[in-house]
């Protein structure tokens, strides 16, 4: 289990795999410049609400992995997540497709 922390703030956790995709795609559309939504369901023990940050190239970021090995990527999520965060609602998470091709890392995430 992964936390994203905004702003030094909201901390939010996520599995170290979910967090890795979120990483690059997040990290995609800040050296673009392009601010976005970023919106979660939270975890009942907070209320089962949704959170929604305004990221933007100013934001302070962190992705703490609790994990030692890097996951393996499944591109097919990113392009999906990457979708997401392009359109107007931002950036939340999708359900991970399949994908033929994973690069880097392993199926590892303790």
């Amino acid at each position: 289990m992964g936390k994203f922390i905004y702003d030094g703030t909201i901390k939010v956790d996520f599995e170290d795999r979910t967090l890795a995709h979120l990483q690059l795609v997040i990290g995609a559309k800040l050296r673009r410049g392009e601010p976005f939504h970023f919106t979660w369901k939270d975890d009942s023990s907070i209320g089962d609400g949704r959170t929604t940050v305004w990221v933007h190239p100013r934001s302070s970021l962190v992705y703490k992995y609790y994990g030692s090995r890097k996951p393996r990527l499944n591109m097919a999520w990113i392009d999906a997540l990457a979708y997401t965060a392009n359109s107007p609602a931002g950036l939340y998470l999708v359900p991970e497709p399949m994908d033929t091709a994973p690069t880097g890392g392993t199926d590892e995430t303790h």
